[in-house]
Formats: structure tokens, C-alpha cells, sequence
């Protein structure tokens, strides 16, 4: 350790460095820009140091913090601290590692940090101002309850602000700013996610359930003290016995005439409400999903406002609930089991957009169809699954930020005969391990504002192509974010599992968001579904005619794809062409969906199978076809994004990345255009050799890309990746 400490000194400028491999060339790939100075992100005075450990307290009010923050706007990373006196190095002595190696970036990182935050940044630094304070300090123990009652405290904290207003509706006090509230969402989810899902669960899925399948009596009924979390609720949807099969719920919701009220059962043990967050210990009230019944029938999965708690906090009259217990992760979150005993609520409670029941006891619905009229109710809560992502992403953004600060000092290995050795970024494995997660992650930010944007435009009851989007992203967002936690880990060795270094609670806590807010494989077999129905919907409005000329159209475009010449051009303006990259991963979107859906057609017709069992037989083409729309959409959103931009110095670094999200998907999927013809051998060799030259370009940029997050170091709290 002494000889570390020694190297760490911040001598190493004046010794020769050694870098694996050879020059890189740049944007033609053809010669590398030459060094530029650093342009450090500049940093306002410390609020205070959340580190597992303890600090001083240096910052009093948060009023003087805003204040602060609007002084210096414009400036990256207005909130991250330097370092505080009792950090190493801060007051003469040897740091604990060697200094940070910040090459200069080919752009300006205060500059893309200003585009990522976009129109919000202003509500973004008072986020981070508030979650700087030492009252916000990590919790480091093991006392489960004593981690939830600090959770709680953020909890309410964060209440007072009224960041829970921003999305609620005007008539019960609050903005309607879908975009405001998600930008204050993710900036919160650089904090604690246990912190997050909390909130989460109230704001997003309790009172957004409320404002978005109630009518004007729950709005002004629950609202404005959901939104000052004056209650906190939760979300009740999952039972022991069904997940993801919402509609095959058991929990029973039958009206009785007699006291005008729903009888609300839980019949069977299965019937238990389990892993409601909230539920454990501090929910009084739930948004609870059951099988509404009138006059012996069933009309199927309805959403009512129901207690579970008096103002005591004591169990409602027929409500048993238990604690779920120690988790993996996230045991900030009182996640917990409610079972329902003859509970009245008024017939007022059963949340009324969609359907109602009259005071003479009659159903009533514009939505005939039962089945429509769920997907109606379930469609309207799509904004927790982005809400999801978004978290996913702001975790994986502070994973790549620890991981790669951490590969920027870091040495490991030199020649053999003297000289220093070489940094960890510099070697060409590590690149191939990191920056295309960088890559990703930016991809996917770009992507998920996009959706917010059309969300928030698009008109009630949203359109199939935004319900298939929202399901398809939160997948494949929160898949990425789980690879890109563990490569982040595995990059930085041991340090990577010292829990002081924050991966280890990173990985625990984020690992569930594959499962919540819908199973992911569900989900893509629903973004798949979808996309076949869409494709249903557009052939039946076709004449004989159109029809037969829309698959004459599918298959000499896809012949004219499968041109020798295309296959072979592995040139390098080529590959790095927008339009080209997406024509590829259009091709194979489309001609999955077109053979999934002739193979359907083939299994329900000629062998007479029934849709469901066609549909469980082709499953594994199901999941790659939406693979394969995901990234397409991804894509298509990244290259938007930066055809948008000005010339302002942000759209070549960007293109970089895109480059790179695009050819390494490529990659991942050459077996399938090799299979298929648009991809010959030496052009699938050429994409290989592109996206390692990317790669070793992008890291050049890494340390900008990652300050640009704007992640204050006393979220981030991993000491081996602070200054």
C-alpha cells in the first residue's frame, strides 16, 4: 500500500508513460487530434461529503445551497465538492490513490452536461443541492428498520419541496409537467435507489394511478396531501399467486347495493398482495387492482382506494398485513403482504375513468370489450415503467463514472525493462469492456427523453406505438443497466467489491428492476405481440391488390438489401454512415417480423394450432424481434438527437458514440445478416476492427463523457472515484 501511495503523487507527468497498443486515428480513423489542455468541470464550494464514513457538517440550509447553485448556472456539476479536510490529499498529506488522469477531451464537458440536463437543469441542481445536504448522508449500517426510518425521513424531505406536484393535475394544485418530474426523478436516482423506489411508489404508481384512472372526486380527495406526503400509498397490483397474468388476479371487489360499498376479499391465500412497496410499515392508503363483481358477474381487474392503516398506523378493520423481510436489495423500501378480510370501501373509491358503477347499482363503460378495457386501464400507467428506466440508466451512469475515473489511475503492467506502468483505460480490453456500455448509456438517455417528449403530447388513452415503446424500453434499459453494473464491478477488482465503493449496493438494488414494473421477457414478448397485431391492423385495411403488392415491395427490397455490392462495402464511410447503420437494423426488424409473422400464420393455420400455443412455439424469435425494434428505435432516436444540435463543438463526440452503439449491435447480430446474406465475411471482420479503433477514440473522451453526467462526488461517495 505504501508503494501505491507513493506513486500517487501526481508525478507520473514527468515519466514516460507506457500505452498498450498502437495509435489510434480519428474521426476517418485515419490520424489521432492532437493533445488538447483539460477543460476540468468547475466545481461551486462543498455542501458536504456522503461518504460511508463520517464527515463534517458544512452546509445549514438548503435556501443558501439554491442560491449558490443559480449563482454559478451554466457550470458543470455546480454541486460536486472538492475535496473536504478529512478526504486524502486535501490537506498535504499523500492522496490514497494516484490522481485522476483527465486527458483533454476533444470537447466541453460543462457544455454536454448542459444538453443531457436539458430545460430542467435549473430543478436538476436543486435536486442535487437538497441530496448534498448531511442530512442525506448514506445510511452504512445493517439495522433494517433504522435504514428504513432514514429512508422515510428523505421520504418526506423530498415532499416538502413539491417536486410531487409537477406531474399531478392542475385542478388538485399540481403542473402537469411530465418532463419536469422525470428530470427531478432521475437526478434523485444518483442517490440512494431505495430512496427512489419509495418515492416512486408513492408519487409515480399511488397518486399517478389516482390522477390517471380516477375522476375529479379522487383527485381532489387524495392529491394535494399525496402530494405534500401528508399519506403515502402504495400500489397493489401483485399477488403470491400472479405477476405478470394481471388479469387472472384473485382479489375480489363485489359490490353490495345494500351499503352502497365494494366488498373487498382476499379468498384465497394466493390472493395476497406481496411485494407492495409501502406496505411493510408506513402505507396508509392502497391503490388495490381486484376483480370487480356485480350481480354474480365479473367485469374484470378494477382499481379501488382502499386504507390499510388507521392515522396510528395500526392495521384497518379485515386488513392482515406482513413484512416481506430482508431482500437482496433495496431493504430501505418497507416492501410488504396485505391480505383483505370483508373490507367496505365506498362505491366512490373504485377509481372511475374507464368504467363505473351508478348509485342504482348498474356497470357502465364506453370500452364494451373487457379486455380492451384493461389494456385501456394498464396503458395509462406506462410512465412508471420510463420512470424505471430512467433510474436504471442514472444507475448505470454512476457505475461507468466509478468504473472508468477508476481506470483513469489505476496502472497495471508495464515493459518488462523499466518505465511506468500502464493505465487500465489504456488497454485495449478495457476499452472493449467499457465503452461500449459508455455508448450505450448515452443511447439510451437520448432515447428515453424522446419518449417522455411524445408521451407528454400524445392525447388520453395513448397510442399502441408508445405502450409498445414504454415496455420495450424499460427492458431493455434495465437490462443494460444490471451487464453494465457487473462489467463495472469486474473492471475494478477488488476495489469494485468493497462496498465503500458503492458497486456492490449498486448492483443489489438494481437488480430487481428486470422483475418490477413488469417482468422484462414479458415485456419484450408484449412489444412483440404488439408489433404482429400492428402489422394485422395494416394488412386488413389493405385491398387484395395493395396487399399482394406490399409482399411483391417486402421482397425485392429485401433482394435489393442482399446485393453483392452492399454485403461486400466494408468501407469505413460506409459503415460510419447514420442512414446506413439504420437501414441495416431496419432490414432485420422487418424481415423478423415478416417471417415471424408468415411462421404464425403457418402454426394457426395449416397445423391448426391454437394463437396462444403458436405464440409460446415462437417465443425465441418473439424476444428477438423485439431486441431487434428496441435498438432500432434506439438508434434512430440517438442519430435525431444529434442531427438537432448545433455546430457546437458536441456533435462529433456524439457521433463517436453513436458510431460505436450502432457497429457494436452490428456485431453482437452478425450471425443473423451473415445467415441472411447482408453481411458478408470480410465485411463482418471489418466491423469488428472499427468498433475496437471506436473504442480505443471514445476513451480519449471517457472521463468528459462521464463528468458530463454531472453526478456529484457525494452521491457518487466511492473513494476510488473522487479527485
Amino acid at each position: 500500500m505504501k508503494s501505491r501511495r507513493k506513486t500517487a503523487a501526481g508525478s507520473g507527468a514527468s515519466r514516460k508513460r507506457h500505452i498498450p497498443g498502437k495509435t489510434v486515428p480519428d474521426e476517418n480513423l485515419s490520424a489521432c487530434p492532437p493533445s488538447r489542455e483539460a477543460r476540468p468541470i468547475e466545481k461551486v464550494e462543498p455542501t458536504t461529503l456522503i461518504h460511508r464514513r463520517k464527515t463534517p457538517d458544512i452546509m445549514s440550509d438548503i435556501a443558501s445551497a439554491k442560491s449558490e447553485a443559480l449563482a454559478t448556472s451554466g457550470k458543470a456539476d455546480a454541486t460536486a465538492p472538492a475535496a473536504l479536510e478529512d478526504t486524502p490529499g486535501s490537506s498535504g498529506e499523500e492522496p490514497g490513490y494516484p490522481a485522476i488522469e483527465r486527458e483533454g477531451a476533444s470537447f466541453d464537458p460543462s457544455a454536454m452536461q448542459r444538453l443531457l440536463e436539458g430545460e430542467y437543469s435549473e430543478t436538476r441542481t436543486v435536486v442535487k443541492q437538497l441530496i448534498t445536504q448531511p442530512e442525506f448522508r448514506y445510511y452504512e449500517g445493517t439495522d433494517v428498520e433504522e435504514y428504513r426510518r432514514k429512508v422515510f425521513g428523505w421520504f418526506k424531505r423530498i415532499a416538502d419541496t413539491g417536486i410531487g406536484r409537477a406531474f399531478m393535475a392542475r385542478s388538485a394544485g399540481g403542473e402537469e409537467n411530465l418532463s419536469k418530474f422525470m428530470a427531478a426523478f432521475e437526478t434523485l436516482a444518483f442517490h440512494d435507489l431505495s430512496l427512489i423506489i419509495k418515492l416512486g411508489v408513492h408519487f409515480g404508481l399511488f397518486a399517478g394511478s389516482i390522477q390517471r384512472l380516477g375522476t375529479e372526486y379522487h383527485h381532489r380527495k387524495y392529491l394535494p396531501d399525496s402530494a405534500e406526503g401528508k399519506i403515502l400509498g402504495g400500489f397493489a397490483m401483485t399477488e403470491i399467486g400472479h405477476g405478470s397474468n394481471v388479469q387472472g388476479l384473485e382479489t375480489t371487489a363485489v359490490y353490495e347495493p345494500q351499503s352502497d360499498s365494494f366488498i373487498i376479499n382476499s379468498p384465497t391465500h394466493s390472493s395476497g398482495k406481496s411485494f407492495i412497496g409501502n406496505a411493510g410499515s408506513d402505507g396508509r392508503f392502497m391503490v388495490v387492482f381486484a376483480q370487480l363483481e356485480l350481480d354474480g358477474r365479473s367485469y374484470g381487474v378494477h382499481a379501488f382506494v382502499v386504507p390499510v392503516r388507521d392515522e396510528h398506523g395500526a392495521p384497518a378493520p379485515g386488513v392482515k398485513i406482513e413484512d416481506n423481510g430482508l431482500k437482496m436489495g433495496l431493504n430501505g423500501v418497507d416492501n410488504g403482504k396485505i391480505w383483505f378480510n370483508e373490507v367496505r370501501v365506498s362505491r366512490e373509491e373504485l377509481l372511475n375513468r374507464f368504467a363505473q358503477v351508478t348509485s342504482d347499482g348498474k356497470y357502465q363503460s364506453e370500452i364494451q370489450s373487457q379486455s380492451a378495457r384493461f389494456f385501456a386501464m394498464i396503458g395509462a400507467l406506462v410512465n412508471g415503467r420510463i420512470s424505471m428506466a430512467l433510474a436504471a440508466n442514472a444507475a448505470a451512469k454512476s457505475a461507468l463514472t466509478i468504473a472508468l475515473r477508476y481506470a483513469a489511475r489505476r496502472r497495471q503492467f508495464g515493459p518488462q525493462k523499466g518505465g511506468e506502468e500502464a493505465l487500465l483505460l489504456a488497454y485495449p480490453s478495457h476499452q472493449r469492456r467499457l465503452m461500449p456500455l459508455l455508448a450505450n448509456s448515452y443511447a439510451l438517455h437520448f432515447a428515453l427523453k424522446a419518449w417522455i417528449q411524445v408521451s407528454e403530447k400524445a392525447p388520453a388513452g395513448a397510442s399502441r406505438s408508445i405502450d409498445t415503446l414504454a415496455a420495450g424500453l424499460k427492458a431493455y434499459t434495465t437490462w443494460n443497466t444490471t451487464r453494465t453494473i457487473q462489467v463495472c464491478r469486474e473492471a475494478c477488482g477488488g476495489e469494485g467489491y468493497l462496498a465503500s465503493n458503492r458497486l456492490p449496493s449498486l448492483k443489489a438494488d438494481t437488480d430487481i428492476f428486470s422483475t418490477f414494473e413488469g417482468d422484462n421477457t414479458v415485456l419484450m414478448q408484449l412489444v412483440a405481440k404488439n408489433l404482429l397485431t400492428e402489422l394485422r391492423d395494416k394488412l386488413a385495411n389493405m385491398r387484395r391488390a395493395e396487399l399482394a403488392g406490399f409482399f411483391v415491395d417486402h421482397k425485392l427490397g429485401l433482394l435489393a438489401r442482399r446485393n453483392p455490392v452492399l454485403a461486400w462495402d466494408a468501407s469505413e464511410d460506409r459503415l460510419l454512415n447514420a442512414d446506413a447503420q439504420l437501414a441495416l437494423f431496419r432490414i432485420r426488424e422487418t424481415s423478423l417480423l415478416m417471417d415471424i409473422a408468415g411462421e404464425f400464420r403457418t402454426l394457426t393455420g395449416a397445423r391448426n394450432l391454437d394463437a396462444y400455443s403458436a405464440f409460446i412455439r415462437l417465443q425465441p424469435e418473439l424476444l428477438e424481434l423485439a431486441h431487434a425494434h428496441v435498438e432500432r428505435v434506439v438508434l434512430e432516436q440517438f442519430v435525431d438527437a444529434i442531427r438537432s444540435l448545433p455546430d457546437n463543438g458536441l456533435q462529433v463526440p456524439l457521433n463517436r458514440l453513436r458510431n460505436l452503439f450502432a457497429l457494436e449491435h452490428l456485431e453482437q447480430a452478425k450471425g443473423w445478416y451473415l445467415e441472411n446474406g447482408l453481411m458478408s465475411g470480410a465485411k463482418s471482420k471489418a466491423v469488428t476492427r472499427l468498433v475496437s479503433r471506436l473504442c480505443a477514440r471514445v476513451r480519449q473522451d471517457a472521463i468528459g463523457f462521464v463528468d458530463a453526467f454531472g453526478i456529484p462526488d457525494v452521491c457518487l461517495a466511492a473513494p476510488i472515484a473522487l479527485a
